[in-house]
């Protein structure tokens, strides 16, 4: 069974116990998965005798081989810097992973439409379609290949220079698969992580997780990226190769065509056919800014607030997703893979998941809006561990002391609660006859004796002094 972890994760465990369940006890039964998640471990006990593990290289460490390195930028310039990078490494030959299809394809298609050699990679592709972007990748006709972890677990490739992590994966252990494609077979390797200030605590765990500390990575600069491209074309002409023997009938032509240019007019031209595009795009552009923390980013509490600093539920999520709520959180022992698992195994088909923020004792996801209203329907008539399981759409308000206002019961009328009357509170109204001052009668005999003890006192030192 290859790729066991996915098979779970797309909700086929109960199917897999049920091939297990009736093959023949005479049998030699091998798993591979690039992870080693709890429930593949109870797969393995329940169904193998005798089995031994096998591990290449130790687990959740990345190769020494592999540098790790994170840029810093804001939500809105996570493309920008996308492309930064991307400009900076001419030689660049990788693969950038987003968490989501509908996010691969979107990253994909703006960086073909802007003259990069890219493609995507996801589960939407048909399988005539995945063998021809992967066959172009293997052979370098592509320099960067957009995919999703699942559609990329079947391409193997050695030289890969760099891994960019366009959004970091919920599991640590994806990240140290992903990383793991680069840095092979001896040679060095990059996986660069671009990600916002909400995401630091996620790379302390990646670098508890790996044993490796990430470098800071500075967003290169316009006059930084253009003298790396034109080098970079400079370089290209000093390695083409000419064929003498076929451009020696075409040179009088080239002659008499070029003689009104000087030896240094043709050397501009030359590079200026490949480098004014990036000359025009990078002249005057404004540079990428580090964002700066602000007080909930450290550590400051914003009350009815998540870690981003928003109002919890209500974070923009992407296109053509809707975000719900669950009860089930960290506390419960529940993690981004049970969530997976539950959904698709109920939903009997893989659903795309988006962003999971996992709080103490509830969680958030992001779905496919056209599987939403099923996803809540079908959740909520399933228990985890004995437990009901409520999953509601996510409104303004977020869950407090374990309730969840959503935008269905913000809208239900509101009745204030009944005053009741002074009288009814067990208390006597002050009659008009007493007297303004006359409040000892709020006080119980114990404070009443100690308060007219003390004015006792106070009346006593009024007379010794008049």
């Amino acid at each position: 069974m290859d790729e066991a972890d996915e098979m779970l994760n797309m909700g086929f465990t109960d199917s897999i116990n049920a091939i297990l369940a009736d093959v023949p006890k005479d049998r030699h039964t091998l798993l591979f998965s690039a992870t080693m998640s709890p429930e593949i471990s109870h797969i393995a006990k329940k169904y193998l005798y005798n089995a031994k593990e096998i591990t290449i290289g130790r687990k959740n460490e990345g190769t020494s081989n592999v540098k790790h390195v994170t840029y810093m930028v804001h939500a809105r310039d996570k493309y920008a810097a996308l492309k930064r990078i991307v400009d900076y490494y001419p030689q660049i030959y990788g693969i950038v992973f987003c968490r989501t299809r509908n996010e691969t394809q979107e990253i994909a298609d703006k960086l073909m439409q802007e003259g990069y050699n890219a493609d995507s990679l996801h589960g939407e592709l048909s399988q005539a379609q995945r063998d021809a972007v992967m066959q172009k990748f293997r052979i370098r006709n592509l320099q960067l290949l957009v995919a999703t972890d699942v559609a990329a677990r079947g391409l193997d490739v050695d030289d890969l220079t760099h891994i960019i992590n366009y959004g970091l994966p919920d599991d640590l252990e994806i990240y140290t698969h992903r990383s793991g494609r680069t840095g092979r077979a001896g040679k060095t390797g990059t996986s660069i992580a671009i990600i916002n200030l909400r995401e630091k605590g996620k790379i302390r765990e990646i670098e508890r997780t790996i044993g490796k500390k990430f470098e800071t990575g500075e967003m290169p600069t316009n006059k930084q990226i253009c003298e790396k491209q034109l080098l970079k074309v400079i370089d290209d002409i000093e390695k083409v190769k000419v064929n003498e023997g076929e451009i020696i009938d075409y040179m009088p032509a080239i002659y008499r065509k070029l003689e009104w240019l000087d030896k240094e007019d043709i050397i501009k031209r030359m590079v200026s056919l490949e480098f004014n595009r990036f000359l025009e795009y990078y002249h005057n552009r404004k540079e990428i800014e580090t964002p700066t923390e602000s007080r909930e980013e450290r550590g400051g509490k914003s009350y009815g607030r998540n870690e981003s600093g928003e109002k919890r539920g209500t974070r923009k999520t992407e296109q053509g997703y809707k975000r719900l709520f669950i009860n089930f959180g960290k506390t419960d022992n529940f993690f981004p893979s049970q969530l997976i698992e539950l959904i698709n195994r109920n939903m009997h088909q893989r659903v795309e998941i988006g962003r999971i923020d996992l709080m103490k004792s509830f969680s958030f996801f992001d779905v496919e809006e056209r599987h939403a209203q099923t996803i809540v329907k079908v959740l909520s008539q399933t228990t985890v561990a004995g437990r009901k399981v409520n999953v509601e759409f996510a409104g303004e308000e977020s869950p407090k002391g374990g309730k969840h206002y959503t935008t269905d019961r913000q809208q239900q009328q509101y009745t204030p609660a009944k005053r009741t009357k002074y009288e009814e509170r067990n208390h006597t109204a002050p009659q008009d006859n007493r007297k303004q001052n006359d409040w000892k009668q709020f006080f119980n005999n114990e404070n009443s004796s100690n308060v007219q003890g003390r004015k006792s006192k106070k009346e006593r030192r009024e007379k010794a002094v008049f």
